[in-house]
């Protein structure tokens, strides 16, 4: 019996919401699994170069591959800030997606609403106070995806 899966790509900058709304969506689906791409990328000091995004996006595609061919989980929810096509191009690419429908989506907001949110995050010191404009750049680059 052939199971079809169906595999959440929710994109956005930072401070959208992504990992709310996965996980929400994921308590909602039967048989599901939620993922959040940070944790493939939870290093001290965090280093990015060409070296670590490779190494993040093999540990992305292994995670996804192992739940994809798994007869458990029919729903996969995976989250991360994927701001370029390629990104996504490239997990997309190097997974067996033969019984899968893919929904890709981003979500997307106000400047003042992201300014909002990421305010209180840098008041509770989740985040450092250069994300603002980091996130206004990323914010920009989803106009152009296929999501």
């Amino acid at each position: 019996m052939i199971i079809i899966k169906n595999i959440y790509l929710i994109g956005g900058p930072m401070g959208v919401g992504k990992t709310t709304v996965s996980k929400e969506l994921a308590k909602r689906l039967n048989d599901c699994v939620f993922l959040d791409g940070d944790w493939c990328w939870a290093s001290i000091p965090f280093i990015v170069n060409d070296e670590t995004r490779k190494i993040v996006i093999d540990n992305i595609i292994h995670l996804l591959s192992n739940y994809i061919n798994s007869d458990t989980y029919k729903n996969i929810v995976f989250c991360w800030v994927m701001h370029k096509q390629s990104i996504i191009d490239d997990i997309l690419n190097n997974l067996n997606l033969s019984n899968c429908f893919v929904h890709n989506i981003s979500l997307i907001t106000t400047k003042e609403e992201l300014t909002n949110r990421l305010n209180i995050d840098i008041k509770n010191g989740i985040r450092d106070d250069n994300i603002i404009q980091r996130s206004f750049e990323y914010l920009e680059c989803y106009n152009d995806l296929n999501t």
